[in-house]
C-alpha cells in the first residue's frame, strides 16, 4: 500500500518590507536593568560571548518574528544558554527539587465541546487519571517544606488522546517575560556560588540585585513577599497554568484561556515566625500533611477553572494577555469552574513515582494549543531537554509513571533504557508495507494540528510595547490586600532585604516600591532605616492608580467555608476529663478536621476515671507551631506543675503569638497564666465546660486566627 502524503503545516510568514528598525527607547528599558545601572562593552567591560565565542548582541530577548510573534528555533545563544543551564545539576532537578506527588482523577462537570475538542472535556462526568506534584522552587531536595517561595502545582492527566502536562505555580505571574532570562533569575535565587548558602532562600544580595535591576519583576516579587509564598499545606493553596493557552473547538475556532486551580478546603498561610519554627519542628510538613490527608480518606480536592478570553476582551484589556508578568484579574474574566481534582492515592515508590515522573509543557492534546508567550515558547524548548539530562535517556517516557494510559505507537526504537521497540521490519515512513508490517501512520483527520495563525514581522530580539509597564498589576495587588496582608507583605520585604549586605540593593528595591505605592515603601525604607528615601525608579510607563482591587487576589478576602482539613492539638496530662476529651474530639471529627493528642510522655496519660489515653506526640516533638488550633485539657493541679517547663510555655507562647484559638480547662488556665499571665486572655481564649463551649470553639476555630490580636503580640 503506498504511504499517504504527509500533511505539512506552515505558518504565513510575510517578509519584512523594510530594513530592521532599532530598538525604541521603551523596549530598552524594558530589556535593561535601571536606566544606566545596566551595563554594555565598552572600555574596561568584556563583551559577552557565545562558548563558540561569537560575540551576544542582545543577551535579554530570544529571537522572533515580530515582537509579538513565536520564537525561532535558529537562536543558537539562546540554545546554548537554556542547553547549559538544563544540564548544570545532577540528578535532581535544577528548579522543583523539592517536591512530593499524589494520584487521582479529573471529573469533568459539563461537556465544553462548543469551545474545545478536547477529549477530557467532551462528556460530563467522566474521570480522567491524573498525577500531580507539588513543590518548591529554589531549594535542593534536602530542604524544608516551610521555606518562602513559590510552591509548584503539576498536573499531568493521561487523556484518552495522549498526556496533557498542565505545569503551573500557585502564583498567576512569573519574574520574567522572555525564557532567555530564567537561567538568570534561578542563578540569583540560589545560593551564591561562592559560599552555597543561603540554602531555599532568596534573602541574599544575589537575588534582589537581579530583583532591582529588573522592573518586569516587581509585581512578581509583590507576591513572594505575601503570605502566598507560606501555604498552610498544599491542600490550601491555589493553582494557576500562569500562561495564555489556547482552547481550539471541531470547527477550528480559537478562544484564548487562563487556567485556575482552587482549593475546595480554601485557602490558608501560616505567619513568617510559624514557619520558621515549622521548618525546626518539622521539615516535611507539607509532605506529611498531604499524605496523612489521604491515608485518611481526606481526599484533597480542586476545582479547575477557566478563564476565557475572546478576540474583543483581549482588544480592550489594558495589558497584553501574552505577558507572563500580567494576569486577568477574576473581576473583569469570570472562572468558569469546569471540573474537580481529587487526590486518593499516595505513591507506591517516591522515586519510582514522584522522582521520576516528567512534566513538559510541550505535552499537549488536541484542542489545546500554545500561544506566542515568550516564556512558554522558551518552556516548551527547554523541558524535553531536562528530562534528558535527569532520567538519562530520550526513553523516560516508556517508564510507567510517564507513559501514556491511551494506545500510543511510534517509530522510535533503541537507545538506553528501552523498553519499547517497534516489531515491525520497518522503523521509517513512509514506507510501502502494507497493515500492520507498515507501522503506524499519521492521522491527518484526528491527529494533532496546531492552531494556523498568521505570524509577520521582521527577525528582532526585542520586547512587544504592550509589555512595558512592570508596576501598574503589582499596585493592584497591593490594594488588593487587607491591612493586615499589606503589613505582611511589608514585613517580608524588609526581612528580606535586611539580610542584604549592599545598601545600594536596599535602596533600589526601595525605589522600585514608590511606583507601586507610598505607603509600602515609606514602610519598608523606616523598617530598614535607611537614612534618605531614593528617587522613584525609572519607569518605561507610568503606574495606572485607575485599575480596581480584585477580591480573589486577597487570601483573607477569600475565608474557608469551615474548619475542615484542619488540625487540633489537645494538650492533656493525668486526671485529663475522658468525658469532655471524648466530646472535643467527636466535634473536631464531625466538622471535618483531626485531632492529635500531644502528652508529656509519648506512653500517655491516666485520665480521672482511670481510663488510659494514649499520646500521638510527646510534647517537646509537638510544638503548637504543627496545629491550627490547641486545646489544653490538663488535671487540675497539672497546669501549674507544667508551668514550670518550658516546652509546655512555648507550646501556649507560640500559639497566642501565632493568633491561634485556644481552648483550656481549669487545670489549662494556670499554664496560660504561668506562660502569659491573665492579662493577655482575649476574645481568642474559650473555657472549655460543656458541650456547647465545644461548639464556640469551633465557631472560633472556622476563623483561623484571631488577627485583632496581632497588634498586641511583638512577634513580626
Amino acid at each position: 500500500m503506498p504511504a499517504k502524503p504527509r500533511s505539512i503545516q506552515r505558518a504565513s510568514v510575510k517578509a519584512p518590507a523594510k530594513k530592521s528598525r532599532p530598538r525604541s527607547s521603551k523596549s530598552s528599558e524594558i530589556a535593561g536593568a535601571a536606566g544606566e545601572l545596566h551595563q554594555v562593552a565598552g572600555a574596561g567591560v568584556p563583551t559577552l560571548t557565545t562558548q563558540q565565542g561569537v560575540p551576544v548582541s542582545d543577551d535579554q530577548n530570544t529571537l522572533r518574528i515580530g515582537a509579538s510573534g513565536p520564537a525561532l528555533l535558529e537562536d543558537f545563544h539562546f540554545r546554548e544558554k537554556i542547553f547549559h543551564f538544563d544540564h548544570e545539576r545532577i540528578p535532581e532537578r535544577v528548579v522543583h527539587a523539592r517536591g512530593f506527588g499524589a494520584h487521582g482523577f479529573f471529573e469533568c462537570y459539563q461537556s465544553l465541546s462548543k469551545i474545545t475538542k478536547a477529549d477530557l472535556f467532551q462528556r460530563a462526568g467522566e474521570r480522567t487519571e491524573a498525577f500531580v506534584r507539588f513543590s518548591t522552587v529554589a531549594g535542593s531536595k534536602g530542604s524544608p517544606d516551610l521555606a518562602r517561595d513559590v510552591r509548584g502545582f503539576a498536573v499531568k492527566l493521561y487523556t484518552k488522546q495522549g498526556n496533557w502536562d498542565l505545569i503551573g505555580n500557585n502564583i498567576p505571574v512569573f519574574f520574567i517575560q522572555d525564557a532567555i532570562k530564567f537561567p538568570d533569575v534561578i542563578h540569583a535565587a540560589k545560593p551564591e556560588p561562592d559560599c552555597d548558602f543561603p540554602q531555599a532562600q532568596t534573602a541574599h544580595d544575589n537575588f534582589w540585585d537581579f530583583i532591582s535591576l529588573t522592573p518586569e519583576s516587581i509585581h512578581m516579587a509583590m507576591w513572594i513577599m505575601s503570605d502566598r509564598a507560606i501555604p498552610r499545606s498544599f491542600r490550601f493553596m491555589e493553582g494557576f497554568g500562569v500562561h495564555t493557552f489556547r482552547l481550539v473547538a471541531e470547527n477550528g475556532r480559537s478562544t484564548f484561556v487562563k487556567f485556575h486551580w482552587k482549593p475546595k478546603l480554601g485557602l490558608q498561610s501560616v505567619l513568617w515566625n510559624e514557619a520558621v519554627k515549622i521548618n525546626g519542628a518539622d521539615p516535611d510538613f507539607h509532605r506529611r500533611d498531604l499524605w496523612n490527608s489521604i491515608q485518611a480518606g481526606s481526599f484533597p480536592e480542586w476545582e479547575l477553572g477557566v478563564q476565557l478570553l475572546d478576540d474583543a476582551f483581549v482588544k480592550r484589556f489594558p495589558f497584553d494577555i501574552l505577558d507572563p508578568t500580567k494576569l486577568v484579574p477574576e473581576e473583569d474574566a469570570p472562572v468558569r469552574r469546569v471540573g474537580q481534582l481529587v487526590l486518593n492515592r499516595c505513591v507506591d515508590n517516591f522515586f519510582a513515582e514522584t522522582e521520576q515522573v516528567a512534566f513538559c509543557t510541550q505535552n499537549i492534546v488536541p484542542g489545546i494549543d500554545f500561544s506566542n508567550d515568550p516564556l512558554l515558547q522558551g518552556r516548551n524548548f527547554s523541558y524535553l531537554d531536562t528530562q534528558l539530562k535527569r532520567l538519562g535517556s530520550p526513553n523516560f517516557t516508556q517508564l510507567p509513571v510517564n507513559a501514556p494510559r491511551c494506545p500510543f505507537r511510534t517509530l522510535q526504537q533503541d537507545g538506553h533504557m528501552a523498553t519499547i521497540n517497534p516489531i515491525n521490519r520497518v522503523n521509517y515512513e513512509p514506507n510501502s508495507w502494507g497493515g500492520e508490517s507498515g507501522g503506524p501512520r499519521e492521522d491527518p483527520k484526528n491527529g494533532f494540528r496546531s492552531y494556523p495563525a498568521q505570524e509577520e514581522g521582521e527577525k528582532i530580539r526585542q520586547r512587544p510595547e504592550t509589555f512595558a509597564d512592570h508596576y501598574s498589576q503589582a499596585r493592584q495587588f497591593y490594594m488588593s490586600q487587607t491591612p493586615v496582608e499589606r503589613g505582611h507583605i511589608a514585613r517580608a520585604f524588609t526581612f528580606e532585604l535586611s539580610k542584604v549586605q549592599k545598601v545600594a540593593i536596599r535602596e533600589r528595591v526601595v525605589a522600585h516600591l514608590r511606583n507601586v505605592h507610598e505607603d509600602l515603601a515609606t514602610e519598608v525604607r523606616r523598617n530598614l532605616r535607611l537614612q534618605t528615601m531614593p528617587k522613584p525608579a525609572l519607569a518605561a510607563l507610568p503606574t495606572r492608580t485607575d485599575l480596581k482591587p480584585s477580591r480573589a487576589l486577597s487570601i483573607l478576602q477569600n475565608p474557608p467555608p469551615s474548619f475542615a482539613g484542619r488540625k487540633v492539638g489537645v494538650l492533656i496530662s493525668d486526671g485529663v476529663d475522658s468525658k469532655l476529651l471524648g466530646a472535643l474530639r467527636r466535634a473536631v471529627t464531625g466538622a471535618g478536621a483531626t485531632v492529635e493528642i500531644v502528652a508529656p510522655n509519648v506512653g500517655g496519660v491516666e485520665a480521672s476515671d482511670g481510663t488510659w489515653i494514649e499520646a500521638d506526640q510527646k510534647l517537646d516533638g509537638a510544638p503548637s507551631v504543627l496545629y491550627d488550633a490547641v486545646a489544653l485539657l490538663l488535671g487540675e493541679s497539672a497546669g501549674a506543675t507544667l508551668a514550670n517547663v518550658a516546652p509546655a510555655r512555648d507550646f501556649i507562647a507560640d500559639a497566642f503569638a501565632h493568633l491561634k484559638v485556644i481552648a483550656y480547662t481549669a487545670g489549662g488556665l494556670q499554664l496560660i497564666e504561668g506562660a502569659l499571665g491573665r492579662a493577655k486572655i482575649d476574645e481568642g481564649f474559650v473555657k472549655l465546660q460543656s458541650p456547647k463551649s465545644i461548639k464556640t470553639f469551633l465557631d472560633a476555630c472556622a476563623r483561623l486566627r484571631v488577627w485583632s490580636r496581632e497588634p498586641k503580640v511583638m512577634l513580626r
